[in-house]
């Protein structure tokens, strides 16, 4: 039998020797975030460890069916762990408010699949191939020979899914369809994950939804969309942030679009923007990294300082110039 990764006996050392975890995971959390988190924390659980599983945003409503005994709870600062457990951040800085709260650690583990990462833990395991990090927390528990209970199950196979854009992603390896396979041989339900993911949407996203189709713009020969999200949309339509969740896809999916922003203002003078490109040769996280961010070729994004109009400016202007110099010349044509 192949051996396994160094990385991988590593971690599942540190899993068997330390007794209190906190599992931690990125703000305005996904469902790869969220289906990693929920997880190994429900693994753990199983063998009699003591588990903090946090997030600085709340689960988004479309995935609470994933933690129904309430397992993903807000930071507190009066803790300490033996060991910390970063799932699907490409920086510290990525858990937010949690940063302030796991000082208090022996030992840090960084379970990662963006390239961007910055490997600030004291165990990296950095995949950027993988198209997703609940893929990893898979083949970590089965290499562990943790139980993958269907709860788990239902986590893991949603993380691949959404991160893999229901397997339509150029990311989606051979391998992914075994590993989504497996997860459904281990109980996970599709007809619940399809249902509550992709198929229940609340009248408030739908309202916001409508904000945006009457709204975006399209610039240089329709191959660049666009819109933005202001405070003022969600409180119209009583959303909240965790709706905005897909929405760019709906702009990105116009045929002959080839990438798509979205632009948030998150605080006065701060700009939070996202970026989906649906062209091989088009790396959006290439653009996002101008700006101090990253990501993924296909799906990217940044946090940038400036007024809206001046960071509009730089940002199209930026995807414009990657157009012009990294498109295949058919599709410029």
């Amino acid at each position: 039998m192949k051996p396994l990764p160094k990385v991988i006996v590593r971690i599942l050392e540190a899993l068997k020797k330390h007794q209190v975890f906190c599992i931690v995971g990125h703000g305005r959390p996904d469902g790869d975030c969220i289906g990693s988190q929920i997880a190994l924390t429900q693994a753990l659980l199983q063998h009699s460890k003591t588990v903090f599983c946090w997030n600085e945003d709340p689960v988004p409503q479309k995935l609470a069916f994933l933690d129904p005994d309430s397992l993903v709870r807000p930071p507190r600062c009066d803790l300490k762990f033996d060991c910390v457990i970063a799932l699907d951040s490409a920086s510290l800085e990525r858990i937010g408010k949690a940063v302030d709260c796991i000082k208090e650690r022996r030992f840090l583990i960084n379970i990662d699949h963006h390239p961007s990462n910055t490997k600030f833990g004291d165990i990296n395991w950095v995949s950027p191939k993988s198209p997703s990090t609940a893929e990893l927390v898979y083949r970590l528990l089965k290499a562990g020979n943790y139980s993958i209970t269907p709860a788990i199950a239902d986590c893991l196979f949603t993380g691949i899914s959404t991160d893999t854009g229901s397997f339509q992603y150029p990311t989606t390896k051979p391998h992914t369809f075994t590993i989504a396979g497996e997860l459904v041989k281990r109980g996970a339900n599709l007809a619940t994950i399809c249902d509550e993911v992709y198929q229940s949407y609340s009248l408030s996203r739908i309202r916001l939804l409508q904000q945006v189709l009457s709204r975006f713009h399209l610039v240089n020969n329709n191959k660049v969309a666009y819109f933005w999200l202001k405070n003022s949309d969600f409180e119209r339509t009583g959303s909240d942030v965790s709706e905005s969740e897909g929405l760019i896809n709906h702009i990105r999916d116009i045929e002959p679009v080839v990438v798509a922003c979205v632009f948030e203002e998150i605080e006065p003078n701060v700009i939070r923007i996202s970026l989906r490109s649906k062209d091989e040769n088009l790396s959006v996280a290439e653009i996002a990294r101008k700006f101090g961010g990253g990501g993924h070729s296909s799906a990217a994004g940044a946090r940038i300082e400036g007024s809206p109009e001046t960071v509009q400016k730089q940002v199209i202007k930026a995807i414009v110039e990657a157009l012009n110099s990294f498109v295949s010349p058919e599709i410029l044509q």
